[in-house]
């Protein structure tokens, strides 16, 4: 049976990690978050990072003892050593990641409709296109190419907070202010924790990593 070529390190696996986290969280879903939860979205975050964490560390565990393609479903399998339920999880997380990239191509698309006449859902499918495109060609090529992106969105956020922090608002911010209550809190830390989603991602990788038991592990718990 022929493998997967194992041509991701430590710092490409990194990189994959953080970029699948920024590209839906920070540049998509916080506007749709901050709507929700208005000041109070940061309580949102907070929860969000409390369960991704728990989630972030069992997933560090399991691929450490697991490191195979299709995490979830050889992770169920194993579990309860049922066929069903391994099957159901496995096209529950395939159908998790159709809506991902989804989010991301449309975000991606309304982006770029502001620079470009272009219909955001023409953009949206051209983004996938090309990234599967690149995705075919190879795991190295994609690993650097998302590198590359990875970078440019980490420097326009931390150019974003720079501004963020030259801005001086005369009134003072409640932080704990809500337009929609609890109920808005709740709605936006939902969509924070889809935002840090990317735990499975990086495991499903794990036949392409160098050393995945160990790089596996320390990736996931730093991103946690």
């Amino acid at each position: 049976m022929s493998e997967l070529k194992r041509n991701m390190g430590l710092f490409q696996l990194t990189m994959y990690g953080v970029g699948l986290i920024l590209g839906a969280g920070i540049y998509v879903l916080i506007g749709e978050a901050v709507g929700t939860a208005g000041d109070s979205v940061w309580i949102a975050f907070v929860l969000g990072s409390i369960v991704a964490l728990f989630a972030g560390l069992s997933y560090a565990e399991l691929t450490s003892i697991f490191p195979k393609a299709a995490a979830e479903y050889v992770f169920i399998k194993n579990a309860f050593k049922s066929n069903f339920f391994a099957f159901l999880i496995g096209w529950l997380t395939a159908i998790t990641s159709i809506i991902t990239a989804a989010t991301v191509s449309l975000g991606f698309g309304g982006y770029f409709a502001e620079f470009v006449d272009i219909p955001i859902i023409l953009s949206a499918i051209g983004l996938i296109v090309i990234l599967s495109i690149v995705n075919f060609v190879g795991i190295k090529e994609s690993a650097w190419t998302n590198t590359i992106f990875t970078v440019i969105e980490a420097s326009g956020l931390i150019l974003i907070i720079v501004i963020g922090f030259t801005f001086s608002d005369p009134e003072p911010v409640n932080y704990l202010e809500s337009p929609f209550g609890f109920t808005g809190v709740a709605i936006a830390f939902v969509l924070i924790f889809f935002a840090f989603i990317g735990f499975e991602d990086m495991a499903n990788v794990a036949e392409e990593v160098k050393k995945p038991k160990k790089h596996s592990q320390e990736q996931l718990f730093c991103l946690s």
